[in-house]
């Protein structure tokens, strides 16, 4: 296989037809098929002629992430470790909820930024996913969790109304790996998850989080805005610099303006802050009065992320009456704050747990580009 289909949007794909020799309507049949019906078998794709199907036989083809595990938790919460190849593995969880279903999609095998409390962060980076590896997260959540014997989405129709087959509602950028540290991959990913031809969400459910990636961020709002998570985790530079490292190239008052210049654009009118809480290191009310001062021009929500474990982390999770203290200041001060509900801890699939099997290709000494994009330091 010359060519992953699977690696084009519409205008990627539009382009490759074209350079067959085939019409641009095209493409939107084909991503019909691939995204909307399931479909890796181009000889099945009954409504191209048999000429084109030939052709993108011998020079293309859909490939996808293998599955190697496939765990389910007690609430329902189901995490996937998949294979890239060279040995590397990473993870998707998908949390089911009575209104939505909730996919959380990996960016990186690993990943540079090594945020003190991430699990991930501990493992080191090898690369980033293709738009393939990205969008085949989606393609194979939708496929595994459709109706019957999973043969259901391949018996849709090209064009016909699988909304109500679709179990995935929303897509959150939350998985291994920093979304922007890999954004031209990403972008192309979400115009996929965004168009009416493949998975048709709306901006405002599908979500990118960024740990402060700044030229990037800006780059997002021209390109693709979407909701924006933004990993804060702490009030000022000093206590930010030890726990998200990028911190020291990108501080807060440079992240805070960005979060300003991205709601002109944003398809929701604030900005999430997700939080984790840290027994002793960032859970005080000192630390939430400063929060309160930080985002005070900031139209934001909070979500206070209780701390979960992994081995050898060295840091604890604040206590259930800390929190509540915590949230209660936030909140007296006008800012809406929630406390995310743990999922999938029995399992390893909850917030910063994420850590699937990277051939680490770093010694966990990274720069950030300015364009966003990760380069390794040393080998």
């Amino acid at each position: 296989m010359t060519v992953n289909l699977l690696d084009y949007d519409r205008e990627g794909l539009t382009r490759f037809l074209t350079e067959m020799g085939e019409k641009p309507f095209r493409a939107k049949q084909l991503l019909k098929w691939m995204h909307q019906s399931g479909s890796a078998d181009i000889s099945a794709m009954s409504d191209l002629s048999k000429a084109l199907r030939d052709k993108l036989a011998k020079h293309a083809g859909i490939e996808l992430p293998r599955v190697l595990r496939d765990h389910v938790a007690a609430d329902g919460t189901r995490k996937w470790l998949l294979s890239v190849g060279d040995n590397n593995g990473i993870e998707s969880v998908f949390i089911p909820e009575a209104d939505r279903g909730t996919l959380c999609v990996s960016s990186q095998v690993g990943c540079a930024l090594a945020c003190a409390f991430c699990s991930t962060g501990k493992q080191g980076f090898n690369r980033n996913l293709t738009v393939a590896e990205i969008i085949g997260q989606l393609w194979l959540a939708n496929r595994m969790l459709g109706a019957g014997d999973g043969d259901a989405l391949h018996a849709l129709s090209p064009g016909q109304d699988r909304q109500s087959e679709r179990r995935v509602t929303n897509v959150v950028m939350m998985g291994m790996g920093e979304p922007l540290a890999n954004f031209e991959n990403v972008v192309t990913a979400l115009n996929l998850m965004l168009d009416d031809h493949a998975y048709g969400l709306s901006r405002r459910r599908v979500t990118v989080s960024t740990s402060g990636l700044i030229p990037a961020l800006d780059r997002l709002r021209e390109r693709c805005p979407v909701a924006l998570a933004v990993s804060l985790h702490a009030p000022n530079d000093a206590l930010r610099d030890e726990l998200v490292p990028i911190n020291k190239k990108y501080p807060l008052s440079e992240l805070m303006a960005a979060c300003r210049r991205y709601l002109s654009a944003a398809p929701r009118d604030f900005i999430t802050f997700e939080y984790v809480m840290l027994d002793g290191v960032n859970d005080s009310i000192a630390h939430a009065a400063e929060l309160v001062e930080l985002v005070q021009d900031v139209p934001c929500k909070f979500n206070l992320i209780p701390f979960n474990a992994f081995p050898n982390s060295g840091f604890k999770r604040s206590s259930a009456e800390t929190i509540r203290i915590f949230r209660d200041v936030l909140m007296q001060a006008g800012l809406v704050t929630t406390v995310r509900r743990t999922r999938g801890d029995d399992i390893a699939a909850a917030c910063g747990q994420l850590a699937g099997q990277v051939r680490d290709k770093t010694r966990r000494t990274m720069n950030a580009c300015a364009d966003g994009n990760v380069m390794e330091a040393t080998r």
